[in-house]
């Protein structure tokens, strides 16, 4: 897939699940990454806060048993959310989830 990103990381608050208008069903998530990574030779590192949004039942269903603390491996795409007050901010898109711990 093209421009497919991959994060893992902790569920670092209680997941929020919703339907939408339509009846699709959504879950969004925090995710916390923490790695080290090299950069131009030296270790670096890396920190993130990062929303997902699972969208569809079998993702709904995936995330059913995820809680606080967790675990996961997300593939996706990045996409652009603005909020009511006009604040954007960038939101995964997650095409599949899968639960480490």
């Amino acid at each position: 897939m093209d421009n497919y990103l991959v994060l893992s990381g902790a569920l670092c608050r209680h997941p929020e699940r919703s339907e939408s208008p339509a009846g699709i069903p959504h879950t969004v998530l925090t995710l916390e990454h923490r790695s080290m990574q090299q950069e131009a030779g030296f270790n670096r590192q890396a920190y993130v806060r990062m929303q997902v949004v699972l969208s569809g039942t079998v993702l709904h269903q995936q995330a059913q048993h995820l809680t606080l603390g967790n675990n996961v491996r997300v593939g996706g795409f990045l996409n652009r959310h603005q909020s009511g007050s006009g604040q954007a901010k960038l939101v995964l898109h997650a095409q599949q989830i899968e639960q480490l711990s």
